[in-house]
């Protein structure tokens, strides 16, 4: 009896191995993975040498938010975040931080991402939205859910001209919201950089097959923008106007790690949030899609994970870094993914923290 027992456990086992092995190796997957090989990543020296300034920050709104991806600085002189249940919630910098509750400025119903003011109010990437347009008031108008017949798939990030023309990323037409680790594990160009004209109401794509589109930032004289390629670690320039205009160019290669939001900084340099730092068993496995097609039929939870690191490089139009605030433990703010400043403060969002950072100018 127990040599019978024993065999049926084994047998268990055995079946059991022979289930898990099969469905890594052979189950459905929504991906069909290109094999990429990332440039080694670069040392941590210079500007980007570690230091520990993000630790400095204050808490606003600590415990009380949830994933202020990106924050902006309305004309009324609030701090706006956009957070995960849909909300647009602002405080008042100039009074103490330590107590305030946010103020709820409006509700998308959707997810939030890139803020920015101009002419007629607040404009949003709403990740599951579209491209919002929020008065004052919270009046809320939909400006753009698509173009060339395709619906935005992840509506993430924009800068406003001052003229209300407004540039902004589809990170995806493939992937949605909640999904983004298939985009990068697939390895594959599925974002746009488009257009949105106030005065037509029409909606043009300036530049697609974008690996991962994030952040967007005009140059003080709107003469080209700045766009992320979250998953080639880069930073491109668009340009607007002049001889070369519709035209793009790398500008910041090889970065130290996955680049979100961008925005222009008060003195004319521009402030590009690095989500982490670079994932070398991401960059082990770029190369081969047969293991990316394994780790995407694993459960999300044994995925490779992002080290928790706080991030922000403030680099010039060009292919310069000025400076760097970190924070190594994640401790204090981590997962960066949003920065603005008044020429006072620096105001920094992130995708996952409860808080919104302040940091002084230096």
């Amino acid at each position: 009896m127990k040599a019978s027992f024993k065999n049926k456990v084994y047998a268990g086992i055995a079946i059991l191995i022979v289930a898990i092995v099969g469905h890594l190796l052979f189950a459905g997957t929504p991906i069909e993975p290109l094999a990429y090989s990332p440039p080694e990543a670069p040392a941590m020296e210079g500007p980007l040498k570690p230091n520990e300034l993000l630790k400095q920050a204050t808490l606003a709104l600590k415990g009380q938010i949830q994933g202020p991806e990106d924050v902006a600085i309305g004309p009324d002189g609030l701090v706006y975040g956009g957070l995960a249940d849909g909300r647009i919630v602002r405080f008042d910098p100039a009074q103490d931080v330590s107590d305030q509750v946010p103020e709820e400025f409006a509700q998308t119903g959707g997810r939030p991402l890139g803020l920015a003011f101009g002419p007629g109010g607040l404009y949003v990437a709403d990740g599951i939205k579209g491209l919002l347009q929020i008065s004052m008031e919270g009046n809320i108008r939909t400006l753009s859910t698509g173009a060339n017949g395709t619906p935005f798939g992840f509506t993430d990030h924009l800068d406003v001209s001052s003229n209300g023309t407004v540039y902004f990323s589809d990170a995806s037409d493939r992937f949605g919201v909640g999904e983004y680790l298939y985009d990068l594990l697939e390895a594959k160009p599925h974002g746009r950089l488009l257009k949105y004209d106030p005065q037509t109401g029409q909606t043009t794509v300036l530049r697609d097959g974008l690996y991962f589109a994030n952040g967007v930032a005009l140059a003080p004289d709107e003469s080209y923008l700045l766009l992320n390629e979250t998953y080639r670690y880069r930073v491109n320039r668009y340009w607007l106007k002049g001889p070369r205009k519709g035209e793009m160019e790398v500008v910041a290669d090889n970065l130290p790690g996955f680049p979100d939001n961008i925005a222009r900084s008060s003195r004319g340099s521009f402030w590009l949030c690095l989500f982490t730092v670079r994932n070398p068993v991401m960059d082990f496995l770029h190369p081969h899609p047969f293991l990316k097609k394994i780790v995407s039929r694993l459960p999300k939870f044994l995925w490779p994970k992002p080290k928790p690191y706080g991030f922000v490089l403030e680099i010039d139009g060009d292919d310069q870094y000025l400076r760097s605030f970190q924070d190594p433990s994640g401790e204090n703010l981590k997962e960066v993914t949003g920065a603005k400043d008044d020429g006072k403060n620096l105001y920094l969002g992130s995708l996952h923290n409860d808080r919104i950072g302040i940091l002084p100018m230096q």
